[in-house]
């Protein structure tokens, strides 16, 4: 009876109590995190405001009195305070410098200080702030270096340092942005090489470094970014270097533009890129004929000028349906003129096409030209026009400067003046006669159009632009536009309301649609940027009174407060509810919601997808056992192939790995981590769907059975991206993480063996800073892990360090060399390697099906592989030691000295290596996430604790 009545009684007291966690709640909504306004003050101090623009950075609280520019989370975090999601100070007039406190704005995901005077470095501290999305820094005075910490920003979109005078080569560190999509540092002064390295990034979309120093040859291996639409290198000194062929090959790429680089050699075929839109290697040294192989149909600019090219003009710029613009003068090429490069064009509205073959050898014409009025040929230079021979072609042979032509807003209204207590205008596109309404206008300037005259696609950008700020198209005008140096296309746009007038939530979402990149990318207007809002009566909408918004604050945070009292009922309920069940055997039931498990970014599947994706967990399907349950290989409704790892019902174990590696993977995203893609929580079921690894594990490839085995080089690439995974966990998630249990079947190979550590089941999160500020060295812990791969320190102390990931790695490295297992016939691969080293015996251990390989690299790579393994955790090196050395290591190889880069390496170590798993079909007799792990896992102490916010 007593069992029965103790719910109730507790509930009682619970929600006797809701009160006073009510009061609470709001005394700690009501305040941002004090080390975030400590750091905003210390910003505004190293900052110039001589217009006051920051005035209210003074009293009261950044969040809740909505100082100029902070924008905070709705709601408190998990330590119950407001933090700053978005600092926005574009065009505010500011100078001064960039405090290093900004990196303790630990929450942040946009920093934009565009259009200012800020002078002085850029802090090396933003790398800290893990969370950041886009990082707007444009159009300053910033110099000094690009801090080599911001190549450590897991989650950075969008990186803006153009228009600065910042100096210094590119940082290597910047091929660590798995995530950034734009580089934009144009108009500075960065010197050096290009990065070859940046050729890793997988998912960068416009490079634009044009108007630097930089210099050496080319980077080839660009070619092999697999997304990259925008390649822009004017104005640099590439010196001696010429095209490499490879760009031929970047069959995606939109627009290639390599104008005054200093550049010789020959132009490449590029008719591959079946998208080209743009092409400008003017103002080179190159030499040769015009490949003749016919370009894309979608090119509109094809500018070959100021070269020194031979032979005629071919054929192939006959028949491209949007050309714009073909300039090929100050060149050497000879022979006729061609009179058919208008062909297939139709000429309507604005429609243009010039032709420039200016101060050529161009000797004659192979029939009458007899153009469109819209299409405009310039020959002055050319001994055609000496030799006409009663050719009518005199209006062709006049000097002329190519100029394309700009424009503004033609319409016109005869109507009476606006009301003048707000700056009224008349919209002159509205479906209403003389309809007054207040306008908000937009600075913007297209960065690296896809076109050069913009007049034919005038219609289609107003489409474009109102479609993404969903606006109908009465409500755009172009108040003009005209082209300035780049070329970039500068426009002044005028957004007009429905009504008289914009709202509040009106304007702040269409500035927030601008300023957070929110509108969707074009593939023929390519990247924009944002000059200025011309706010006009709408400044008071951004700057609300401080009394709104401190009584909109209070009642959301009264609320919350009453949520979260509502929600601790309920979750003492669930608790109290289950601790009673255990007395009735009432069956218990898991669900991902009520362990309060939010989880951004990863997709949740019901179980009927994930029976189909598997033909109901056939046995066909199924590629691999471990502890944890069975993995399946699946195939989704839309096509995409993954590994499900189904755990076992009922199994404990299988619950907090299922939580652990959710919790982990959602926020983790590097190159060589496995991708979490979603999970499956009901029917009593706990399944993790993940990217499938076609070429399994590494322990399959390392087996006497595999049929195929590894050469050195696809090898040393295995452990330098095992070990760049695991030094991201270290030291660039946040907060960093333990793995715990780096083992040869936890990691994967993809289709191009890519290496990819996975199975977080065991990991723990690094130990954080003590109240006294100091971070213990390690974590106390249970010893959890897999036998042969267990640190020796770690295990006898239960003290897990990073070191301890290390010391697997090693084990990993051996394995490697030597395809033995870490144990076998009771022999432990560190202490057989160890005395064959010590007794002069190094080669007698290495793996004869490696093949050949060059022994000073193996020599190099067994000592790496013997330091990690050090009985004594300070004499093994750090994790970021280890990438180093390897990449030392590899540089001295036979394919890093004939200039392959790593994964160019590795398709020709494929070619002459096939595997026995290359395709997605087949799957893989060891699957990645199995695990033969002795021990079970354990929560991460129970709740992931300041989980950054996506």
């Amino acid at each position: 009876m007593t069992e029965m009545l103790q719910p109730k009684v507790v509930l009682f007291w619970v929600f006797l109590a809701a009160p006073s966690f009510c009061h609470l709640a709001i005394t700690r909504a009501q305040i941002t995190d004090p080390s975030e306004v400590s750091a905003l003050k210390s910003i505004k101090n190293s900052l110039v405001d001589p217009q006051n623009k920051l005035k209210n950075w003074r009293s009261g609280d950044p969040c809740t009195s909505s100082w100029t520019g902070v924008i905070c989370y709705n709601s408190t975090l998990s330590d119950g305070y407001l933090h700053v999601k978005e600092l926005q100070l574009l065009g505010r007039n500011l100078s001064g410098t960039l405090a290093p406190e900004l990196g303790q704005l630990s929450y942040m995901q946009i920093l934009d200080v565009m259009w200012n005077s800020i002078n002085g470095s850029i802090p090396k501290e933003i790398g800290n702030i893990t969370s950041l999305v886009l990082l707007l820094l444009n159009g300053n005075k910033l110099s000094g270096h690009l801090p080599e910490e911001l190549g450590y920003l897991p989650n950075l979109n969008r990186i803006q340092i153009d228009q600065n005078q910042i100096s210094g080569p590119v940082p290597k560190s910047f091929a660590f942005l798995n995530t950034t999509k734009h580089f934009h540092m144009n108009n500075n002064s960065l010197s050096g090489q290009i990065p070859h390295e940046l050729s890793r990034l997988p998912n960068l979309v416009h490079l634009l470094l044009d108007n630097n120093n930089l210099s050496g040859p080319l980077p080839p291996e660009l070619s092999q970014m697999p997304n990259l639409l925008i390649l822009q290198l004017d104005n640099n000194n590439f010196s001696g270097s010429s095209i490499p062929s490879s760009y031929g090959s970047i069959t995606q790429l939109l627009k290639l533009s390599l104008r005054n680089c200093s550049l010789q050699g020959s132009v490449p075929d590029l008719s591959r890129i079946s998208q080209l839109g743009y092409l400008d290697l003017s103002w080179n040294q190159l030499t040769g004929p015009i490949p003749s192989s016919k370009l894309s149909n979608n090119i509109t600019t094809i500018d070959l000028s100021h070269n020194l090219l031979n032979g005629s003009i071919p054929a192939n710029f006959s028949g491209l349906p949007d050309l714009q613009i073909l300039s090929l003068d100050h060149n050497n090429l000879t022979g006729s003129v061609p009179s058919n490069v208008w062909q297939n064009i139709v000429f309507t509205g604005n429609r243009s096409l010039y032709l420039d073959f200016q101060n050529n050898s161009l000797t004659n014409i192979s029939s009458p030209l007899n153009p469109p009025a819209s299409v405009t040929i310039m020959l002055y230079g050319n001994p055609v026009c000496a030799n006409a021979n009663g050719l009518n072609i005199v209006q062709y042979c006049q000097a002329q400067v190519l100029q394309i032509p700009g424009g503004t807003s033609s319409s016109k209204i005869n109507c009476p003046p606006c009301p003048t207590d707000k700056t009224y205008e008349y919209n002159p596109l509205s479906p209403f006669s003389c309809f007054c309404a207040v306008p908000l206008g937009v600075g913007y300037r297209l960065k690296s159009p896809g076109f050069t005259d913009f007049r034919p696609y005038y219609d289609d950008f107003e489409e474009y632009l109102t479609s993404g700020l969903k606006l109908a198209l009465y409500q755009l005008e172009i108040a003009n536009f005209i082209w300035e140096e780049g070329p970039r296309l500068r426009m002044n746009l005028k957004l007009f309301p429905n009504n008289s007038i914009f709202n509040a939530s009106e304007v702040l979402q269409i500035t927030s649609m601008f300023t957070g990149w929110l509108i969707p990318d074009s593939d023929i207007f390519g990247p924009y940027e944002l000059i200025n809002f011309t706010l006009g009566s709408y400044e008071s909408e951004l700057n609300p009174s401080k009394s709104s918004l401190k009584t909109g604050a209070i009642v959301g945070i009264v609320l919350g407060a009453v949520a979260f009292a509502a929600t601790l009922s309920a979750i003492v309920t669930i608790i109290i509810i289950r601790r009673h069940s255990r007395y009735q055997a009432v069956s218990k039931k898991r669900s991902l919601s009520r362990l309060a498990i939010k989880i951004d970014g990863v997709k949740s599947f019901t179980f009927e997808e994930m029976a189909a994706a598997t033909s109901n967990f056939s046995d066909s399907t199924q590629v691999g056992q471990g502890g944890y349950g069975k993995v399946y290989r699946g195939v989704l409704a839309d096509g995409i192939v993954v590994a499900i790892k189904r755990a076992q019902q009922g199994s404990l174990q299988g619950s907090k790995e299922f939580c652990t590696e959710i919790e982990l993977l959602s926020r983790l995203h590097h190159r060589n981590l496995v991708a979490l893609l979603g999970y499956c929580d009901e029917e009593d079921e706990q399944m993790l769907v993940y990217e499938f690894m076609p070429n399994g594990t590494l322990r399959d490839h390392l087996s006497p059975r595999s049929k195929e085995p590894l050469n050195f080089s696809m090898r040393l690439r295995i452990a330098l991206g095992s070990a760049r995974g695991i030094l991201y966990l270290h030291t660039e998630a946040d907060p960093p993480i333990f793995h715990r249990d780096i083992k040869a079947t936890n990691i994967l190979l993809d289709s191009k063996f890519v290496a990819k550590v996975a199975d977080f089941g065991l990991s723990r999160l690094a130990p954080i800073p003590t109240a006294e500020g100091t971070t213990p060295g390690h974590v106390s812990t249970v010893v959890k892990g897999t036998p042969g791969y267990l640190d020796p320190e770690y295990f006898l102390t239960h003290k897990l360090t990073d070191k301890s990931d290390v010391y697997s790695l090693g084990v990993v490295f051996l394995e490697l060399l030597t395809g033995m297992q870490p144990i076998s016939h009771g022999k432990n691969i560190v202490r057989e390697v160890a005395m064959a080293s010590q007794s002069g015996m190094t080669f007698s251990v290495i793996d004869k099906r490696m093949g050949s390989y060059p022994s000073e690299c193996v020599e190099k790579f067994l000592s790496l592989a013997l330091m990690c393994c050090q009985d004594e955790t300070d004499a093994r090196p750090s994790m970021m030691e280890v990438v180093r050395e390897l990449e030392v290591i590899w540089r001295l190889t036979p394919e890093a000295d004939a200039g392959l880069s790593e994964s160019t390496a590795t398709e020709a170590s494929k070619t002459a290596t096939p595997t026995t798993s290359s395709s997605l079909e087949m799957a893989a007799p060891n699957h990645p996430f199995v695990s033969s792990d002795v021990s079970g896992s354990d929560l991460l102490s129970g709740v992931m604790p300041n989980i950054t916010p996506r």
